[in-house]
């Protein structure tokens, strides 16, 4: 299995400590070595950095770890392949354009039967996983139905939401899909979540010595979810989704939510 990681803020927040947890379970803590992923939204653009290389061994995750790049949408990812080889083109997050904006996508977990069930024709994979062909499957869905952008994009989002238990049925489905304004979560059996707020507190990373302040590096107005496979930190309170759960953030705050 691999490990995702997202984040929703109201303000340009960087993931550096976050991230540097993550990192450390790409080899050293973790067995996720078969490739690392991510990508920072920046107002309609959006930086994305990705090395099939173990994350706790790669220069390029070393560099991103150290520059704190802030952004209020990421999607990250960790890899430990079972459908498709160790190569580039397989490496999550996913990017494609839908209404003039990027829509990224990182999955966990592993689906069958999925070439015939997960038939698309606009959108179609680079590589060869299972993860980037439900992506293309469920961006098909959304334009299908969606030709042309909603003003409101709360309904689109619950719309693909909608379709997940479709994938969960093919799998195991654990997802993070943002187009960098809101950030959706969809659970099939392992994703958590918190929301830091003021009073903001001292955290600790479970896979490193690494304490932060964040009072020292927020101010109270500031607002952070923060998504993740497994907990990052041993000393604040994860919210564990349940299967077939699905969360939606903007700005940090959660929006909406449902479940099977």
């Amino acid at each position: 299995m691999c490990e995702l990681l997202g984040m929703s803020a109201n303000v340009p927040t960087d993931i550096c400590f976050s991230f540097a947890g993550l990192l450390e379970r790409g080899g050293r803590t973790g067995p996720h070595r078969d490739g690392w992923g991510i990508t920072f939204y920046e107002g309609k653009g959006c930086r994305s950095f990705k090395d099939p290389l173990p994350s706790s061994e790669s220069e390029i995750a070393e560099l991103v770890k150290r520059y704190p790049i802030k952004s209020c949408a990421v999607v990250s990812h960790i890899r430990q392949a079972n459908r498709g080889a160790v190569k580039l083109e397989n490496t999550h997050p996913f990017i494609r354009e839908l209404w003039g904006r990027n829509w990224t996508y990182a999955h966990n977990g592993q689906l069958s039967q999925y070439q015939r069930a997960l038939r698309s024709h606009h959108f179609l994979p680079i590589g060869n996983t299972d993860s980037e062909r439900a992506f293309c499957w469920l961006l098909d869905q959304v334009r299908e139905k969606y030709p042309k952008r909603p003003s409101n994009m709360a309904p689109v989002f619950r719309f693909i939401a909608s379709l997940c238990p479709t994938l969960k049925e093919l799998g195991v489905f654990n997802m993070l899909l943002s187009d960098g304004v809101y950030v959706l979560a969809y659970c099939t059996n392992n994703l958590h979540w918190l929301t830091r707020r003021a009073p903001f507190g001292k955290a600790t990373l479970i896979d490193s010595d690494w304490v932060i302040d964040f009072q020292q590096e927020t101010t109270e107005n500031d607002v952070v979810t923060v998504i993740a496979t497994q907990p990052l930190t041993g000393d604040e309170r994860w919210q564990k989704m349940n299967s077939g759960e699905w969360v939606l953030f903007k700005q940090g705050e959660l929006v909406s939510r449902g479940g099977e």
